[in-house]
């Protein structure tokens, strides 16, 4: 075969620095959109990224070439350099180390992006960190939970 074909749904969670709130009204929208771009220019299709102001999801398609850890290095690092170049008020915007990453099948992909578009109302229930354990429970990820918050 001389192409690879590939449809890998993945959903990206990661959030700010220690977890604060630092992505307020003005940020968010643009910032959603600059992640967008950044995944394009991979060669890669955002299907939907929503978040709150302190944790980000992504559910993307990235090409079979990219690993969804380059693909999250280069998002995470462009997208807090755009943030530092055009809000020079958030000098202290940064994301978390890590992040998580869960695949997703054809049949639940409308499901994953209402719940990421839910995020604002999902969250006057859940914090982040309830969501995301239970996010590595369900699809059963091994984590030592003194790690998962650096």
């Amino acid at each position: 075969m001389s192409h690879t074909y590939s449809n890998l749904l993945t959903h990206v969670i990661f959030s700010t620095k220690g977890r604060l709130p630092l992505m307020d009204d003005e940020l968010r929208p643009r910032l959603f959109a600059y992640l967008g771009g950044i995944v394009r220019e991979l060669r890669g299709t955002a299907l939907t990224i929503g978040g709150v102001p302190d944790h980000v999801h992504l559910f993307l398609v990235l090409p079979a070439s990219l690993a969804v850890s380059d693909a999250m290095r280069i998002v995470k690092s462009n997208s807090s350099g755009w943030v530092h170049d055009t809000f020079p008020g958030k000098a202290d915007f940064a994301w978390q180390t890590g992040f998580g990453a869960f695949s997703v099948s054809r049949s639940n992909a409308d499901a994953v992006g209402r719940y990421i578009e839910s995020q604002e109302e999902h969250h006057k229930k859940y914090s982040f960190q309830q969501e995301f354990i239970e996010f590595l429970n369900r699809h059963e990820v091994p984590y030592d939970e003194r790690y998962v918050w650096d």
